[in-house]
């Protein structure tokens, strides 16, 4: 199989090439780079046994649909994103241009490309809004009632596959993650919470919790999110499934299980709570279960180990 991965050099994108050139696949890699970072991709670049191409490519170029008409891959794992909620806010023009308009260039590449399928990165934590604590964990049958413009463009992305699928036999996938974490990923932006406390505990500096700890997230790996985006280049079309554990991990519980990990026995320091934070968020991985075969298997304290490892032995490289 030809493969094509938007985002291909982010954490996510990066770890799901690795994965598809170990099975066997072409693979080819657009990215601007704005997140992402061609380290990611020394494997998939220097193995010459592997088929891989990378292109530096904003989503938003029109450059983006005659190279994928070009490279014609059979399956698009569309991952690249302005992922930061509260740069939407701030910038919501900004926000739209990448995740509506991008993703509209992609859906176009496709179409023009022959492509089979587009598997997509979608948001658990942003599509669904506030959801009340007893539809927790949440399920896909929820009101999609976003509150954010990340959230409104990822619904809005969502709409557009339905579109493609109807108008033009463009089969998809979406998958709405929840928290991602795993190596890789940035520990100096905002989104990664284990990253940012692996990046502070191993460098001897104080983490910071906003509010009192007791929100919660979905944390799921990123081995265990790649394995799913693979199952979907196969199975699940037509379908918007939930990819993460079903299970609530508050922010104090993951500080203190790293921070052991860590040898770290300091406190964290709290400072105030951040606005618009979700309270609570976890996703029922049922239909993924069903649909996908897919089932998360990395627990937390497996996860953030590996997280700590990985970041200790950058430091050292």
């Amino acid at each position: 199989m030809r493969a094509l991965v938007t985002g291909g050099a982010g954490f996510i994108g990066s770890t799901l090439v690795d994965r598809l050139l170990a099975e066997g696949h072409a693979v080819d890699a657009l990215d601007d780079l704005s997140t992402g970072s061609l380290s990611n991709l020394v494997d998939a670049r220097s193995n010459p046994d592997h088929d891989f191409t990378f292109q530096r490519l904003d989503v938003r170029s029109e450059q983006v649909v005659p190279i994928m008409a070009r490279r014609q891959p059979e399956v698009v794992f569309h991952l690249a994103a302005q992922a930061d909620v509260r740069v939407s806010v701030a910038k919501p023009v900004f926000d739209a241009e990448v995740n509506i308009l991008g993703t509209l260039q992609v859906l176009e590449g496709a179409r023009q490309a022959g492509a089979r399928k587009v598997v997509f990165a979608s948001s658990g934590g942003t599509i669904y809004g506030d959801v009340d604590p007893s539809d927790l964990p949440a399920r896909e049958t929820l009101p999609q009632r976003p509150l954010s413009p990340y959230g409104v463009a990822k619904k809005t992305a969502g709409d557009y596959l339905v579109a493609y699928r109807e108008l033009h036999q463009l089969e998809f996938t979406a998958l709405a993650l929840a928290n991602v974490y795993g190596p890789r990923q940035d520990p100096h932006g905002e989104a990664g919470v284990v990253a940012i406390f692996a990046g502070r505990l191993l460098a001897g500096e104080r983490c910071k919790i906003f509010g009192d700890g007791e929100q919660t997230r979905d944390f799921v790996f990123v081995d265990d999110v790649v394995d799913a985006f693979v199952r979907a280049g196969e199975r699940g079309d037509g379908l918007l499934m939930n990819i993460g554990t079903g299970k609530e991990t508050s922010v104090n519980q993951l500080y203190d299980a790293m921070a052991k990990a860590a040898g770290v026995a300091e406190p964290a320091e709290y400072a105030p709570e951040r606005p618009g934070e979700l309270r609570r968020s976890s996703l029922d991985p049922g239909r993924a279960t069903i649909h996908l075969g897919w089932k998360p298997w990395t627990t937390m304290d497996v996860g953030s180990r590996s997280v700590l490892d990985w970041f200790g032995s950058a430091r050292e490289s």
